[in-house]
């Protein structure tokens, strides 16, 4: 499948207006000022005119690099990402207080070239936050950190108001979609979780068209729900370029409300489903 011919095929679900062109460069405008960076522009989230509106973004922490290779994902790659800067956990507490966020969602991309593979960092910005926010939620959407039980106890101390870890993808289409990623160990990294503090809320997220089946999907939910994952996203993979995976299919709304459905019967307390929901889409609520 080629490019053309995958836009030419897009759905009208999945086609959205951009937003109100004033809000977006008033966001953008305080983000580029701080050399901060955001998974929403990084990523080329179709929402990011929305959340932009709303005065919302989601934080990309420790550069724009990520040392991972998974085959969906927009954001650079590299071996060699840019030194962490020291100002920038003060300037994501000063983006927080300027959009006026009440909730925050804090990532970043993957440092495997760092010690502690950014956990303390994580820990860095919370506080940084929160000293200047302290009514803002945090909530922390992490990379697996390679199921090393110090780094996700580093985090979790730090008590963010949920912690995120998204399995993206079926046990089966892992090795191919999330090239340095394990399936069990990202159900471990949540389990983890919940073994060190049990009242902090963790959430992951799925994205379907990459030729997953139905029963795969409801494997993986049950799966998560196993290890007591409380939340749960569901969207649809869309091919940021000709360098990616293409789409194997194009879930339609209704089917999206069936996956959604049979989530919450399942157990999970809150559940987005739908063709443009992301990870951190209307995390606040």
């Amino acid at each position: 499948m080629n490019f053309k011919s995958e836009i030419m095929a897009m759905p009208s679900w999945l086609r959205r207006p951009i937003g109100n062109a004033s809000e977006l460069s008033a966001v953008q405008r305080i983000i580029k000022q701080r050399q901060i960076h955001t998974i929403c522009e990084e990523g080329r989230c179709p929402n990011r005119g929305e959340c932009y509106s709303k005065g919302t973004a989601t934080f990309l922490l420790m550069g724009p690099t990520c040392t991972r290779s998974c085959a969906f994902c927009q954001v650079d790659k590299g071996h060699a990402p840019m030194p962490l800067d020291p100002s920038e956990p003060l300037h994501v507490a000063e983006a927080v207080k300027i959009l006026g966020l009440r909730y925050v969602v804090l990532t970043s991309v993957a440092r495997d070239d760092l010690s502690d593979q950014g956990a303390g960092w994580f820990v860095k910005t919370m506080e940084a936050v929160r000293q200047i926010n302290p009514d803002t939620q945090i909530e922390v959407l992490t990379p697996d950190f390679y199921g090393n039980r110090d780094c996700i106890e580093t985090v979790v101390k730090a008590k963010p108001a949920c912690y995120n870890h998204n399995i993206e993808t079926v046990r089966r289409l892992t090795g191919r979609v999330r090239r340095g990623a394990k399936y069990d160990r990202s159900l471990k990294v949540l389990q983890i979780v919940k073994e060190i503090d049990h009242s902090i809320p963790t959430k992951s997220g799925l994205m379907v068209g990459h030729g997953e089946t139905l029963e795969e999907i409801v494997q993986t939910m049950e799966d998560l729900r196993t290890i007591e994952c409380d939340r749960l996203t569901i969207g649809q993979y869309m091919r940021p370029s000709l360098d990616h995976l293409p789409v194997q299919k194009y879930w339609t709304p209704e089917e999206f409300d069936e996956l959604g459905k049979i989530a919450t019967d399942m157990g999970f307390n809150h559940v987005r489903s739908g063709p443009l929901v992301r990870s951190s889409y209307h995390a606040g609520e």
